[in-house]
């Protein structure tokens, strides 16, 4: 763009006054508004130029968005995909966990089952088997019930001849068993002859509470040590199974069950 100069004398004063000796119209200068012109184009130019740059970015931007957009929605239906196939195999396992459980617990059941008839068929063997001179068996252990009856000690005495010993009883299992037998009252291999209230078996072994089956009737419960004469032990064969054991006289004549390992 070319410049625009004013030659100008500034040592000389400057005449205002119109000249009248210039002939014709004068002639507008059009050098400044051609300027303004080149350099509005010039700018009309420039900014057509960024605005189509600015058009292509953002179309660019616009791709790259949707296809990122496409890309997440992919990778979401895969993830959901991958979800829904985990939580279904999660369930097939919670169902065939739970149908693992209940064929254990049919087992198990199955097992008590079995184990129990087992030992039932096992003690009846055992108490139908009839050994010489009417020993009976039971777990480890054989039984002979006398046919007479004598005083406590002179029980003992037989049974001791026999190899065997007034019975001891050790669980509640053996104590129906005998209970369930004997069909009169009958000494057992129990007594507190040494010392008045310590009960004993005739191997020596002290008398637990948990072992005890005393009567509970007629008052007073058993044992009641009645005249201070009664030291040695007898099922009543009347009363219950679990409670029907009484302290007697020992010389009192009652029948009674020998005991011997086999």
């Amino acid at each position: 763009m070319e410049g625009i100069y004013a030659n100008v004398e500034c040592d000389k004063p400057v005449d205002f006054t119109p000249r009248t000796n210039q002939t014709g119209p004068r002639r507008p200068s059009s050098r400044p508004h051609g300027a303004v012109a080149v350099s509005l184009g010039l700018l009309s130019v420039l900014l057509l130029v960024g605005l189509i740059c600015l058009g292509v970015h953002l179309h660019a931007a616009a791709a790259e968005h949707s296809s990122i957009k496409a890309n997440l929605t992919e990778r979401l239906q895969v993830s959901g995909d991958k979800l829904s196939s985990v939580s279904a195999e999660r369930d097939q396992l919670k169902d065939n966990f739970t149908a693992l459980m209940d064929n254990f617990t049919a087992l198990k059941d199955n097992f008590t089952a079995l184990t129990q008839e087992k030992d039932r068929l096992k003690l009846l063997l055992e108490q139908s088997k009839t050994y010489p001179e009417g020993w009976k068996m039971l777990s480890g252990s054989s039984y002979l019930f006398s046919t007479r009856a004598d005083s406590w000690t002179n029980a003992r005495t037989d049974c001791r001849e026999q190899g065997a010993d007034l019975v001891i009883i050790n669980s509640p299992q053996e104590q129906k068993f005998i209970s369930d037998i004997v069909k009169s009252h009958t000494w057992i291999g129990l007594s507190d002859r040494e010392i008045e209230g310590t009960w004993k078996w005739v191997d020596g072994t002290p008398l637990t509470a948990t072992e005890a089956y005393w009567g509970a009737k007629p008052d007073p419960v058993q044992p009641d040590n009645y005249e201070g004469k009664e030291d040695c032990v007898e099922m009543v064969v009347s009363w219950n199974s679990k409670r029907n054991w009484n302290d007697r006289n020992c010389a009192y004549p009652l029948k009674w069950i020998c005991e011997k390992l086999v």
